[in-house]
């Protein structure tokens, strides 16, 4: 399998210097990559890797292509070409993908009033519920539950054992990878007299398209309202998302992320792995949450927000964290001072009249 150089360009764009017709039979790392291999230089630390790479064909930005010299390969010029790179490596993919054929495995258990299109593929041991609807093209893999009137749409891709509950919603082109569940209860109780009184959580999940989610991730349905996730979010493994949480466009979230209930993150946002954000509280647009902090109030203003204190060693974290712990005390000694200290410079100065 490989594609024609030439053809690559004419889909993706970028500027082609050398030779168009080499045959690139796939993308390797700058030293890995062969003769028979496209690469990519993203990042400027490693121009020398790039300049002594044998692969045959390197994409990268026009300050690289300058600083890059020894390099005699052919070159695709680029704005951004990490972003090109997953392009190119989405048509190497779709060239070694197996063909799934369509059709309705027989052991499935699919109910009479489901809508499954003609073109979709429906593995073993997969249960559809009543009122269920498969879009065109989608790719529902073994041992997946998809629930009452729930609706998949087309061309979307769950993996094996994906749970999808009643009355959920996903768009077009989504991945859902392997053990993830969308739809189960928010964790929703009132307190009565110590006791946890359970509140029906009777909201959906509503998600839009382009959207892929992680294994094992788990999204809550709303309780009154709805959960929302926006075209284009991408969510890595082992996140949880509580109920009523809205997900603006395109924002991306790292692994084992917490969002608590009724969060509303903005679009084009990006929230690093471990990070918790507080429930009830509003993210702006283009805010970037640092890995491991804590957001416990609103942001309100795009930029990257840090929330956690620097590793060190476990004597020195224990000093720091006293010192910390003491800072109410030390505050009032400094402002007792200051008061004393304002005192006594207030005082007029006794004049010696001898």
């Amino acid at each position: 399998m490989s594609i024609r150089l030439e053809q690559l360009v004419e889909r993706l764009g970028g500027q082609l210097k050398g030779n168009a017709q080499i045959e690139v039979g796939g993308i390797a790392p700058l030293d890995a990559a062969t003769s028979s291999h496209m690469t990519f230089l993203s990042n400027p630390k490693f121009r020398v890797q790039a300049e002594q790479t044998h692969a045959a064909v390197l994409i990268l930005s026009e300050a690289d292509d300058e600083a890059v010299v020894a390099y005699q390969g052919t070159r695709i010029v680029t704005k951004n070409p990490y972003a090109y790179f997953a392009k190119a490596a989405q048509l190497f993919a779709a060239q070694a993908a197996i063909p799934v054929a369509a059709g309705i495995h027989a052991s499935a258990c699919v109910d009479a009033s489901a809508q499954v299109a003609a073109s979709a593929t429906i593995g073993p041991q997969v249960v559809i519920e009543a009122g269920a609807v498969i879009g065109e093209r989608a790719v529902i893999d073994a041992g997946s539950y998809i629930g009452r009137n729930a609706r998949i749409g087309a061309d979307t891709h769950f993996y094996a054992r994906v749970t999808f509950h009643a009355g959920c919603e996903m768009g077009e082109r989504g991945i859902v990878h392997s053990g993830v569940v969308i739809g189960a209860d928010g964790f929703g109780f009132a307190n009565e007299s110590g006791v946890w009184v359970k509140i029906p959580q009777v909201g959906r999940v509503v998600i839009g398209n382009d959207v892929e989610i992680g294994a094992n991730t788990t999204i809550d349905r709303g309780a009154l309202s709805d959960t929302v996730l926006e075209d284009g979010v991408k969510l890595d493994n082992q996140i949880q998302i509580a109920h009523n949480c809205h997900i603006g466009a395109h924002t991306a979230i790292a692994a084992c992320a917490g969002i608590a209930g009724s969060a509303k993150i903005g679009k084009y946002c990006s929230i690093g792995g471990a990070a918790m954000i507080h429930g009830h509280i509003t993210i702006a647009d283009r805010v970037h949450v640092s890995a491991g902090t804590l957001a416990l109030r609103s942001i309100l203003e795009p930029g990257q927000y840090t929330g956690f204190y620097p590793i060190a060693k476990h004597g020195e974290w224990e000093k720091s964290a006293a010192l910390v712990r003491n800072l109410g005390t030390m505050r009032e000694k400094i402002r007792a001072l200051e008061k004393t200290i304002k005192s006594l410079t207030a005082q007029p100065t006794e004049q010696n009249n001898d």
